[in-house]
């Protein structure tokens, strides 16, 4: 076996397709989209180097494994780093060859940054890989599905303020739809998800990023709905109050992708396909309100249908309303965790 190395030529995707057939694991999936020709990031695009290692046999190289590491927008403090060697020819040195070459690429990257990180999934070859290289796992994250009812929904207090809303409409102030251009509901959501991203910040996030990832329609967000603090008169008791109270806890609800095979019109999800959401909060709120905020919006979209959310363990409110679900078996992980792990 003579193993070469050069950069990414571009082909080079389809002949490692052919060696390398469908991905181990989800992030393997996920990544190989990065692998593509270097880039030095003048033209808008990310810093990217990509490395091709080829067996050379009678003289062709046959392209076997190849690394990328690259600069992020979102997350700058780290590169992302991805590497995948052809099951057999592992074991044999070329992963660890690719990755010491790509962190002396790192060394040049623009923005000065050399730390790297990638996602593995636990027990898969890439998290052994990356443990005996010194890439320790510096956050976990799951995907879990929550059953109908599975938690007691709410009761707020009826309006005694001598308006309509009591009785079945009580509640009506607390929990709003929302639109996801609301510059409220963007404001909450980016400081949220900067707060829950402390051990890999985001930097900076303005409102136009904040609704490109988590709020256009091309996320597929399609509906929020958000859960308010009792409004309050600025004149005291008796006197209704002039302005919404605070946002407490948000949910976005993403529509499920298409299936291109479908036939026009029809619904690429059943009436038992959990409903991708993401929950959240207003990051000032103590920890007990916090917990208690995303518990009761938990409890109101989870009602009557499964919903499906991404749990870090960062994510403090929503593990404190998800984990005991999980204990009781009204919730359940849906496939394998996934690490993002750095050196």
């Amino acid at each position: 076996m003579a193993i070469e190395y050069r950069e990414w030529r571009d082909g080079d995707d389809l002949a490692l397709l052919e060696i390398w057939g469908d991905p181990d694991t989800a992030q393997a999936r996920q990544f190989r989209g990065a692998l593509a020709v270097s880039s030095n990031g003048r033209d808008g695009s990310p810093w990217r180097r990509c490395i091709v290692a080829q067996d050379v046999i009678d003289g062709v190289g046959i392209p076997v494994a190849a690394g990328v590491v690259y600069e992020a927008s979102l997350h700058p403090e780290r590169l992302w780093c991805y590497i995948e060697v052809a099951r057999d020819h592992r074991r044999a040195g070329i992963g660890a060859s690719l990755l010491a070459m790509l962190r002396r690429e790192a060394e040049h990257a623009p923005s000065g940054v050399t730390k790297l990180r990638a996602k593995v999934e636990p027990g898969s070859a890439g998290a052994a890989f990356a443990e005996s290289f010194g890439l320790a796992p510096i956050q976990r994250s799951r995907l879990v599905v929550v059953e109908p009812g599975a938690l007691r929904l709410p009761v707020f207090p009826a309006k005694d303020d001598g308006g309509a809303a009591s009785g079945e409409n009580a509640g009506s102030d607390i929990v709003m739809d929302l639109a996801t251009g609301s510059v409220e509901l963007t404001d909450v959501v980016g400081r949220y998800y900067t707060s829950i991203h402390g051990w890999d910040s985001p930097g900076v996030l303005s409102v136009g990023q904040v609704q490109k990832l988590f709020l256009d329609e091309l996320t597929g967000a399609h509906g929020a709905i958000v859960l308010r603090a009792q409004p309050e008169s600025a004149f005291g008791a008796g006197v209704a109050p002039t302005k919404k109270g605070r946002i407490r806890a948000f949910a976005v609800s993403y529509a499920a992708p298409a299936d291109p095979d479908a036939a026009p019109g029809t619904e690429t999800a059943g009436p038992e396909t959990p409903t991708d959401v993401f929950v959240g909060h207003e990051p000032s709120l103590d920890a007990d309100d916090a917990a208690e905020a995303v518990r009761d919006m938990l409890a109101l979209i989870a009602y009557q249908h499964p919903v499906m959310l991404e749990l870090d363990d960062s994510m403090t409110a929503l593990r404190a309303a998800v984990e005991p679900l999980l204990d009781r078996g009204t919730a359940r992980v849906a496939g394998a965790e996934t690490l993002v792990v750095s050196d």
